[in-house]
């Protein structure tokens, strides 16, 4: 609706009527006094005078393609708050239509007007501006500018970063500034002198300040030893600001909402918990990065402790305490029934106070981690809690609109909240004032002690429930957030109006966290950049050598031509000189000529205009005789016309006058006549009264009879008699009245014409639009009645579905009992399986054994036979001597000699008297060798052993997990074809699926070819089973080769006094019992 309403006479009256089809109207704004102009949800302009259209236009977004998309320059700064450049060309977003060449078309709405001295501007859909300027020689407006909103680079949605629909526009009253409000709570700015210098391409907008939170913001953290505030919110954005120069410091978005932060009071890390995990991040110089991540899902309250070594994270109804210094959680504090919404620290870091909606405060005890105190309220779900600097007071609120002082396990006082609900509580940290924030957006600022009556100071700052409060560490500043996703940062004074003074003056830090690697690649750069300022300089000063040789050349050059040019100026200047006096000489003579020539044609025009001025003297005079003449003669005739005025006017006077008195005369005979025929009617009324009264008289005795009927009648028709004429009254006026509204409405008549053919096209649409409701009801209503229908089929097919639900149920019950059948089976299978590990694991350590006992055997049995091929040889030496002393036989002497050299050559005396001792300690040390390897064998056997049966034990865990495993595969795949067997079922029944899948069983199918489903369940046990007896073979299989290599190593004689059992019987028997 559109309409015009003045103000006049104390109320409003609509001054103008709407013509045409109705608009959806959104925006609109004054022009001048008489001129407004309006913005439609189609794209539409209407300029609008006095009530009457004037001027319309539509707005058509033609989108770039992503060609030109592609084609966006981005500025990259080492800060990481990167605003969009201003000559970036970013495209808006509209709503796609189809067009041709690539193109789309689009019908923006307009949602905000502002008007200026040039024109006006308009929102033109999401992220665009038009400026409309006023035509000079027409009333209407054209297009002259464009202004966009740029695309966030460090958004994570960049492409819809700039699709903001802007719902509000204003000039600054100079109009050099123009500032917009976009639907995601950002405020942009740009200066109209841009939009002059950018013609033909279109201008684009700067945040004014910053950006800000476009959600509700819900975590709000601050520290002690920078100035910084940190936020979360739902638009998944961290920002850290600076509360001293009300600047934005760093700003990072993430894939994941932001429930909660905590700042470290050094202010170099920060605690965030997200929907997934809870983060612990690096504050540095350009970055949020995060360090270490814990699996926390839906953290949505984190708090560090005074001293920064602790931090505790709420996960529902558990706070989970965690080390900084460790990293890691040193205790979980289990209490609460419901979720925790607030935690707190008091001052010396030893005890934590929770609240949550089951309606509890505890205490916990950090070194214990018991609760100390406890305060339960059922009926109420506490928002905040807090506690007093001394640790003795614990405040908190909740749903209940109370203040709650709790002491000692119980609660001391409960102060009303007026019918408001406090969300949020904080206290100073010199225990003199109290802050609470309300579900309406407004603060309340109390003294502490608290007032038992309404004491206090209520300030409205949000638009929605505040989250977060807190004070800064000198109780300096106030900061609060909101669902509304405003940040309020308050100054904090005293009932003087001065400020809260520090107790102790400390200064903020300057330092910033910076990692090594961009340490290291900042220095590198560094280098490089010095390196090729230093190339630079070298090709600079070559260059300039190089301009300076041909510039000197190009000097020479360009000397030596100015020279050659003056030294022939001067010769054409002589020339020149020559030929001037020359023409001076000539032009003196001419000019004395000249001046001769001039005055003798003076002295001939000066006799001339003698003569000529005589012959106009005398028609001068001439004419002025004729003048005097003629001047004369009007004067008489004007003598003679005042003569003839005053004679006609005599005359008339005087006929009018004999009229006068003809007139008085007719008049005065007129009134005799009347008196006489006044005297005449006295006298005929006398007569006919005295006629009239001897009738009345006769008359009389004949009509009392009829007064008497006649009376009664009479007094009815007075009374209607008297009605009429006050109705004729009344009608009288009421026709002076009509008259004048009839001529009113003539006028209106005119205008309601032109309403009236408008109105009846209206009827028109309006009666077919009738019509068409009524095929549509009609419609709806046989829809309605084949749905009903429907219905009651479907209820039918309910009943024969229930009833074959029932069947399967009885179908179900014999499967059962096959699959416990089929249970005890697979356990007296595992049973199987464990005395095979047990034979195999027998067999391994005797396979060992006898390794080991035949390699020392054979160690003996080498050494026996190098011992005897020794002797041997000792033998056969000691033959061919004793053979070659046997050649002395018949020399005593020599051959005396000989034996005494075989005896001192093969006998030593040592060998003599150590021979038996030495037997004896070559047996001991035999022994004792041979017991030493024999228990260090023995302690090897247990080892081997006891790993043997914790590697059966693990094994045969492990095989019952996956046979459990397995089973639950089954049994889920079961229950998944049987669950989709019935949504096929049931959509066919329903008719909302018209093909059958092949696998999928019929509506059809009897009872009876359901247990046709227990055959593929049971193939799928025994497939499990055969799975199972093949890894069984394989095993098997590997040992068997383990064994045929070890037979392969040489000196390994098995004995053939032990028989193994055998594999293949051992198998069969498996086969045999499984089966």
């Amino acid at each position: 609706m559109f309409k015009l309403l003045r103000f006049a006479e104390g109320t409003l009256k609509q001054t103008n009527f709407q013509r045409g089809e109705p608009q959806n109207y959104l925006a609109h704004t004054w022009v001048s006094e008489d001129k407004i102009i309006v913005g439609t949800d189609t794209g539409r302009l209407f300029l609008f005078e006095s009530g009457d259209q004037r001027w319309e236009t539509s707005i058509m977004v033609k989108e770039p393609t992503s060609e030109t998309r592609n084609l966006e320059v981005i500025r990259e700064s080492e800060s990481l708050i990167e605003f969009p450049p201003i000559s970036s060309p970013v495209p808006s977003y509209e709503q796609v239509m189809m067009a041709s060449n690539n193109s789309q078309l689009a019908m923006p709405q307009v949602f905000a007007i502002a008007a200026y001295s040039k024109g006006f501007a308009c929102a033109a859909g999401p992220g665009r501006v038009l400026l409309f300027e006023k035509m000079e020689e027409k009333d209407i407006y054209r297009e002259s500018r464009e202004i966009r909103i740029p695309t966030d680079p460090q958004s994570n949605e960049r492409s819809q970063s700039d699709k903001q629909d802007i719902l509000c526009m204003c000039f600054s009253p100079s109009e050099e500034t123009l500032v917009v409000s976009t639907s995601k709570n950002q405020l942009y700015s740009i200066t109209m002198s841009l939009t002059e210098i950018s013609k033909g391409e279109p201008a684009h907008f700067e945040y004014l300040m910053y950006p800000l939170h476009s959600a509700a913001i819900t975590g709000l953290a601050t520290c002690i030893r920078k100035p910084f505030i940190a936020t979360c919110s739902l638009d998944r954005s961290v920002r850290i600001w600076n509360y001293e120069s009300n600047t934005l410091e760093l700003f990072k978005e993430y894939q994941e909402e932001a429930y909660t932060i905590s700042l470290h009071p050094s202010g170099h890390f920060v605690v965030v918990g997200f929907a997934d995990k809870l983060r612990l991040m690096n504050l540095l110089i350009d970055d949020i990065r995060s360090f270490k991540e814990y699996s926390v899902r839906g953290c949505r309250e984190c708090s560090f402790s005074n001293g920064g070594h602790l931090f505790a994270a709420v996960s529902g109804n558990v706070i989970h305490i965690f080390a900084t210094t460790s990293l890691e959680n040193i205790s979980n504090l289990k209490g609460h029934t419901g979720k925790v919404r607030s935690v707190a620290w008091n001052a010396d870091d030893s005890k934590l106070i929770s609240c949550g909606t089951d309606g509890a405060v505890y205490e916990w005890n950090l070194s214990s981690g018991k609760r100390e105190t406890e305060c339960v309220l059922k009926s109420c779900s506490y928002n905040c809690v807090t506690v007093s600097p001394d640790a003795k007071i614990i405040f908190a609120v909740g749903s209940d609109q109370t203040l709650k002082e709790i002491a000692d396990s119980s609660i001391l006082r409960e102060i009303s909240a007026f019918d408001v609900v406090y969300t949020a509580l904080v206290i100073s940290h010199s225990g003199r004032m109290m802050f609470v924030g309300t579900s309406v957006g407004t603060i309340r600022a109390m003294k502490y002690p608290l007032p038992l009556q309404k004491e206090f100071n209520e300030y409205q700052a949000h638009a929605g429930p505040i989250t977060k409060m807190l004070l800064t560490f000198d109780d300096q500043f106030l900061l609060t957030v909101a669902e509304d996703g405003c940040l309020f940062t308050w100054k904090v004074f005293d009932k003087d109006g001065r400020g809260i003074k520090r107790e102790r003056e400390v200064g903020f830090a300057e330092e910033v966290l910076i990692t090594k690697t961009d340490m290291e690649e900042k220095a590198q750069i560094m280098l490089e950049l010095k390196t090729r300022v230093e190339e630079l300089k070298m090709e600079n000063e070559y260059q300039l050598r190089l301009k300076d040789m041909n510039y000197s050349e190009k000097i020479k050059e360009l000397t030596d031509k100015f020279l050659q040019e003056m030294e022939s100026l001067k010769t054409k200047n002589q020339v020149l000189k020559t030929e001037k006096e020359k023409q001076d000489v000539f032009h003196r003579k001419r000019i004395d000529d000249l001046l001769d020539k001039q005055s003798q044609e003076l002295q001939d025009l000066e006799c001339c205009n003698n003569q000529k001025l005589l012959l106009e003297y005398e028609k001068y005079q001439e004419l002025q005789l004729k003048s005097q003449r003629m001047q004369e003669e009007y004067e008489k005739q004007l003598r003679d016309n005042d003569e003839t005025k005053s004679q006609a006017l005599e005359e008339l006077t005087e006929f009018y006058e004999a009229k006068l008195q003809e007139k008085t005369t007719l008049l005065e005979e007129a009134q005799e006549d009347v008196r006489q025929q006044l005297r005449e009617f006295e006298e005929t009324k006398k007569q006919i009264e005295e006629d009239e009264d001897r009738e009345i008289q006769d008359i009389k005795t004949k009509y009392e009879k009829k007064l008497r009927d006649e009376k009664e009648s009479n007094l009815r028709l007075k009374g209607e008699t008297g009605i009429m004429r006050k109705k004729f009254s009344s009608l009288q006026k009421e026709v002076e009245e009509r008259t004048n509204d009839i001529e009113s409405l003539k006028r209106e008549q005119v205008k309601l014409q032109g309403v009236i053919k408008s109105l009846e096209k209206d009827i028109l649409g309006l009666k077919r639009e009738i019509q068409e409701r009524d095929e549509t009801i009609q419609d709806k209503e046989k829809r309605i009645y084949d749905l009903k229908k429907k219905n009651q089929e479907l209820e039918k097919f309910k009943f024969v579905l229930d009833y074959k639900i029932k069947e399967l149920k009885k179908q179900i019950e014999p499967r059962e009992d096959e699959i416990k059948v089929m249970k005890e089976q697979i356990q007296e299978m595992e049973a199987e399986l464990e005395r095979f590990h047990k034979q195999n694991t027998q067999l391994e350590l005797n396979i060992t054994e006898l390794w080991q006992k035949l390699r020392a055997t054979d160690q003996e049995m080498r050494r026996e036979r190098q011992k005897e091929r020794d002797l041997e040889a000792l033998v056969r030496r000691f033959k061919t001597d004793l053979h070659n002393c046997i050649a002395y036989i018949q020399e005593p002497r020599l051959l005396k000699e000989k034996v005494r050299a075989l005896f001192e050559k093969y006998v030593q005396r040592a060998d003599m008297v150590e021979i038996a001792g030495l037997n004896t300690d070559l047996q001991q040390e035999y022994a004792r060798q041979r017991e030493h390897l024999e228990r260090n064998l023995a302690t090897l056997r247990k080892k081997v052993v006891k790993e043997s049966e914790l590697r059966r034990t693990d094994y045969v865990r492990i095989m019952q997990e996956n046979v459990s495993l397995i089973k639950e595969i089954n049994e889920l795949r079961r229950e998944l074809k049987f669950t989709r067997s019935q949504v096929y079922d049931l959509e066919a029944a329903l008719k909302l699926t018209k093909k059958i899948r092949p696998q999928d069983v019929p509506e059809t199918v009897p009872s009876e070819a359901m247990p046709s489903i227990a055959p593929t369940m049971r193939l799928n046990e025994q497939e499990e089973t055969g799975r199972i007896i093949e890894m069984q073979r394989l095993e098997i299989q590997r040992l068997r080769e383990q064994i045929q290599e070890q037979e392969q190593i040489p000196g390994f004689h098995p004995l053939s006094v032990v028989r193994l059992p055998s594999l293949l019987e051992s198998e069969v028997d498996f086969e045999v019992q499984t089966k």
